[in-house]
């Protein structure tokens, strides 16, 4: 992976029908602004339950969108990542229709993941209380075989994704063709998406367990074989994100958001300076992304406390909330469906209450802490929540997923805050000092100072909290 901003968008929702319109897109208005795209879900259907997290054919892109050969040309101009959605498919999948009709005549009885295979014997109370869950539901649907019978499978999110048996051999194979295929078609990275959840076993939370690491690890092996890099996604306790970069090629730091919304809520770097001691430097950093706003990555666990103390941490909740005219209010936890138990749904550009001075300064500090920038297509244009669909749809998550057309992209790339934006990824992307080593400077907790040197080639902010004053240095 370039050592570059990299964007992450759905294709139509960027003001793009096709493969080939996002490709003029980079050619075009957004030229030398990235260094890798990770396009979300493009697979049929790009219009699912869950915004192409419930693929239907993985291997399939939405003919509405192109093909293979359209993302093959794409990839020549920019490096691609695509989601491995490894713990589910569509319930509406051809394999999964056939199983409701066949029962365990069914080819692919033994994809999916039933309640059976996990507890052959049943579940005790302490079994089912000690899964691991990013829902107030437990992970499990009924369904009605064409015989009459009812069978329990897992349904680790929603009862449209049927979570598959990764460790079976159809579920191994069924992985290693979508590996064939993105190999084919241009592929230069993948993300695993919700990789934590794909292995369950009885005793155990089914969350990030040894064999997890184990499948991860098999499965990274398999793609690095094809010339793929492997991006994993977590959110988790920040220590156990630390253990897990050390295994594997990338992480998302999921922490930084909220350390970044303390410190200039607060004019307070102390934690953010805690974090940045420890955290990953094989990361990709992120503000915003097609989920929430992570608050679990920085909490504490039991009685293990985390990045920011729980009764600080509340109350940037509530100040993302008052921010945002109480918009967030309205897509999260229980006032929307696709509830997320640890996320607030809302704009990064809300959360901040529209300061562009502030979502500036927010931009810079990750920019120059350490890891590769990944900008949300949103947050690329500094967008607001989007009520109207998020009204429309009744998904929290939506509020934060607004489709831009043509004529917004380009009103938005004239506004000063982007085009000041634009001039601080070019230095990001060019300047040779990022190449070199990272150095917080000590300074007081209402100041950052963060510098990178390499050879005669120097990158420096400086941040003052109290005045709200950014100050960038770049020499060579």
């Amino acid at each position: 992976m370039k050592n570059k901003i990299q964007l992450i968008t759905y294709i139509d929702r960027l003001g793009c029908k096709s493969i080939s319109d996002l490709n003029s897109l980079f050619k075009n208005e957004l030229k030398g602004l990235f260094g890798g795209l990770h396009i979300l879900p493009f697979y049929y259907p790009i219009d699912g339950e869950d915004a192409g997290f419930d693929p239907i054919d993985h291997n399939l892109i939405d003919p509405r969108l192109g093909d293979w050969n359209d993302l093959k040309e794409l990839s020549e101009e920019v490096d691609i990542m695509a989601d491995l959605i490894v713990n589910h498919v569509s319930a509406k999948s051809v394999q999964f229709q056939d199983y409701l009709q066949k029962g365990e005549k069914s080819a692919y009885a033994s994809l999916f993941l039933g309640y059976n295979t996990v507890f052959p014997n049943g579940a005790s109370e302490a079994d089912l209380l000690s899964i691991y869950r990013p829902r107030p539901s437990l992970p499990f649907t009924m369904f009605k075989l064409n015989d009459g019978s009812v069978k329990l499978i897992w349904t680790t999110f929603t009862s449209n994704q049927i979570d598959i048996d990764v460790n079976n051999e159809i579920g191994i194979k069924y992985l290693e063709r979508i590996l064939d295929t993105f190999q084919k078609g241009g592929v230069k990275m993948i993300r695993l998406d919700a990789a934590g959840y794909a292995i369950k076993k009885q005793g155990t939370s089914c969350f990030m367990i040894n064999e997890t690491y184990e499948f991860i690890d098999q499965l990274t092996e398999k793609a690095k074989a094809k010339g793929i890099e492997v991006l994993v996604e977590i959110h988790s306790y920040y220590k156990t994100q630390i253990e897990i970069a050390k295994r594997v090629d990338y992480v998302y730091d999921f922490a930084l958001p909220v350390l970044v919304l303390d410190t200039l809520f607060n004019k307070n770097a102390s934690s953010l300076k805690k974090w940045l001691e420890v955290s990953p430097r094989n990361a990709i950093t992120v503000l915003d992304t097609h989920d929430g706003i992570g608050i679990v990555d920085v909490g504490a666990e039991g009685e293990n406390p985390g990045l920011i103390e729980g009764a600080i941490l509340s109350k940037i909740v509530d100040q993302m909330h008052i921010n945002s005219k109480g918009n967030s209010l309205k897509a999260t936890g229980g006032a929307a469906s696709n509830l997320d138990l640890y996320q607030v749904n809302c704009t990064y550009f809300d959360a901040l209450g529209r300061d562009k001075n502030a979502y500036l300064i927010a931009r810079a500090i990750q920019f120059f802490v350490p890891g590769i920038p990944q900008i949300y297509y949103v947050g690329l244009f500094a967008g607001e929540n989007d009520m109207e669909l998020l009204d429309k749809t009744n998904v929290g998550r939506d509020i934060n997923r607004h489709y831009f057309t043509k004529n917004e992209i380009n009103e938005h790339l004239k506004r000063p805050l982007i085009n000041d934006l634009k001039e601080l990824m070019l230095l990001r992307n060019n300047h040779n000092a990022f190449n070199g080593d990272f150095n917080l400077i000590e300074t007081s907790e209402n100041m950052l100072n963060i510098k990178w040197i390499n050879n005669n080639h120097s990158a420096e902010l400086f941040i003052d909290l109290i005045a709200m004053k950014m100050q960038t240095k770049f020499s060579s």
